[in-house]
């Protein structure tokens, strides 16, 4: 059994899907691991850590790829990258499938079978695969530390022999992993820190990370959130009522960070242009679905945008900025699902097709798009 991990080849993608770490574990599941030169660099997993783990440093992609039964990458492989892999390889990466419907009929015309890690199921055994939660996390606190770095006054009170300095009041916009760390990482830097999010269960989450919760707390309110645990889009008389509560809120604070993302849909505009004007000069805007389209009106990809006197953060890519923590993470997480997939005695993959693990991730299999969601067979 061969396992490759490739360079990934945007140049924005600084995180690799393998560390020293998880190639000596799959070592010691009878597999040979092929990497390629410099695939860790950028993360700081220089290739003697990879070596010196027991894995074999291949000069190319293709010779990278050649011959493996398994293929771990952080993005979706291009076409080209696609085409140097043997039918029948199991391609594991984030897939980044909604409205890339061309991308997944060329995985499948590659005849390879492409498992998207981001549709990982949540539920108790999937925990250690859940790739969303794994960067996420990273990103809420690269979030408040980008916002810290760019906001020019001090985060916590500080009282000294010539006055008070006033705490920084942050508010995050929505209670997910990403939200849930910027409250913690903003409470520990000494922020007052306020949260919202349209699922109930999250104010206990927020109030027990010492946070305020702001919502309007009605009877659509309490039905808001989907069996996977996720938010539901809501009516909108709410989102108008919302907003009213959010727009006199964010008037007085001094940092935003949004983290409203809907899988599959673009994200859903929480701060408009006016809500921003409203802001005090030297605030900043922390936009985590600006890939998506983003939370704040004005948010460019990849920019600090400047809205009169307030900054909109619009890095794109965020866990990425965490490269080393980001990849350890990431790489665990596909060493945990590659892991179901291997039969531990005769040291070989061993695919069991009726595993939900197996059924929610599989995109492409037999040169066919078959995963429900995006092969034109589904509700």
């Amino acid at each position: 059994m061969k396992i490759a991990v490739p360079a990934e080849t945007e140049k924005t993608e600084p995180r690799v899907a393998a560390t020293p770490e998880t190639v000596k574990k799959f070592i010691g599941l009878g597999a040979e691991v092929s990497v390629q030169a410099g695939a860790g660099a950028a993360s700081r997993y220089p290739d003697a850590d990879y070596k010196e783990a027991g894995a074999t440093i291949a000069k190319t992609a293709d010779a990278t790829v050649k011959d493996a039964d398994v293929v771990l990458a952080v993005r979706r492989p291009a076409a080209a990258g696609l085409k140097k892999m043997k039918a029948g390889a199991a391609v594991v990466a984030i897939m980044d499938p909604y409205g890339n419907e061309a991308a997944l009929k060329e995985m499948a015309e590659a005849k390879v079978l492409g498992f998207a890690m981001e549709l990982m199921p949540r539920i108790t055994r999937a925990q250690v695969m859940d790739v969303l939660s794994s960067q996420a996390n990273l990103a809420g606190y690269r979030a408040v530390i980008d916002a810290a770095a760019e906001y020019d006054r001090a985060f916590p009170m500080m009282m000294t022999a010539a006055g008070t300095v006033p705490a920084a009041r942050v508010f995050i916009m929505g209670a997910g992993v990403a939200g849930l760390q910027a409250i913690a990482t903003a409470r520990r830097l000494g922020a007052v820190v306020t949260a919202t999010d349209v699922r109930p269960a999250a104010k206990e989450q927020v109030e027990s990370l010492g946070a305020k919760f702001v919502a309007v707390e009605d009877e659509e309110f309490k039905q808001a959130e989907t069996a996977g645990g996720y938010a539901k889009e809501m009516s909108k008389e709410y989102q108008a009522k919302q907003a009213e509560l959010v727009a006199a809120h964010i008037a007085k604070q001094d940092i935003v960070i949004t983290t409203a993302l809907i899988p599959g849909r673009p994200a859903p505009k929480l701060v408009s242009k006016t809500m921003v004007e409203s802001m005090k000069p030297g605030s900043i805007l922390v936009d985590l679905a600006v890939e998506r389209g983003g939370n704040v009106e004005g948010a460019v990809p990849g920019k600090v945008a400047e809205v009169g006197a307030v900054k909109i953060i619009g890095h794109t890519n965020v866990p990425g900025r965490l490269a080393a923590s980001a990849s350890a993470l990431y790489a665990r997480n596909l060493f945990a699902f590659v892991e179901t997939m291997v039969d531990k005695e005769k040291k070989e993959l061993a695919i069991n097709w009726d595993d939900e693990l197996v059924t929610a991730t599989l995109l492409t299999r037999d040169g066919a798009v078959v995963h429900p969601s995006f092969s034109g067979k589904g509700d």
